[in-house]
């Protein structure tokens, strides 16, 4: 249902049951996929593309522009939401600088008040971002990553699979997959294993241990990431976490994050 107080542009392609409630805006150049909910002064600016099953809360903006002083006015750009995401009060999720790239969000994520994602960031699936959380632009979140309330991710950092960030770190380099990162600035806390094994049931303690063994070897080895990763291959057993921790510091631009929190 479309109420008659809402502005939707004639040119907006909306899905099948799709509610959009009064004082919505939907521009032109935008799709909705069906059983979504657009809801009061929402708004959905061009170049936005959205799937099924999303719930878009009260003064959310999906699509702004860049706020970037490299920006182009009149340069078009674009969002593209997967499905099933809960984007909450508040939130501002910034359009691509450039029509040849995307601001992504994809499945079944968790965007809460005040969340501002910059353009040209790419979020994964089941991540759950906390209230007034900011991402900078061309940040890359991977899937289940958990960013408590009040977090910055400075530009260009990646944010690995299942890690969590505690409320109001603030981070300029890499976050390790599985690991948990809190303070300011952020350092190592331990491993994330209430996410992961809720994610992945059958993981056994073996592997947790293998995965505890390579953290200390990251946080605690008196040597370079290069070689922490040599040593890694040489000692633990290859499960599937650690190729997805050795292969995500093999492909790091701005380096890890190893500093070790200290004990109370």
């Amino acid at each position: 249902m479309i109420s008659p107080l809402a502005y939707v542009d004639p040119s907006a392609k909306i899905g099948k049951n799709v509610e959009i409630r009064p004082f919505a805006y939907i521009e032109g150049n935008v799709e909705i996929g069906d059983d979504c909910v657009i809801m009061s002064n929402a708004c959905i600016l061009e170049g936005t593309v959205m799937g099924r099953g999303n719930r878009v809360y009260q003064n959310a903006v999906i699509g702004s522009i860049p706020q970037d002083l490299h920006y182009v006015p009149g340069t078009p750009g674009r969002v593209v939401i997967g499905n099933g995401n809960a984007i909450r009060e508040n939130v501002v999720i910034a359009r691509s600088l450039t029509p040849e790239t995307a601001t992504v969000i994809g499945e079944e994520n968790h965007l809460m008040n005040k969340v501002h994602v910059c353009h040209d960031v790419r979020i994964g699936n089941h991540t759950v971002l906390g209230i007034s959380v900011s991402v900078a632009p061309e940040c890359l979140i991977g899937d289940c990553a958990i960013l408590s309330s009040a977090c910055v991710v400075q530009h260009s950092v990646r944010i690995g699979k299942c890690a969590l960030l505690q409320r109001g770190g603030r981070v300029q380099k890499d976050v390790l997959p599985y690991a948990i990162f809190g303070g300011n600035p952020a350092s190592f806390h331990g491993v994330n294993k209430i996410v992961l094994k809720h994610v992945n049931p059958e993981l056994d303690e073996r592997r947790l241990r293998h995965i505890n063994n390579a953290f200390r070897l990251i946080t605690a080895g008196n040597f370079s990431l290069e070689d922490a990763v040599i040593k890694i291959h040489e000692q633990i057993a290859p499960d599937p976490e650690i190729e997805e921790i050795t292969d995500f510091i093999s492909t790091t631009r701005h380096g890890i994050i190893r500093h070790v929190a200290k004990e109370d």
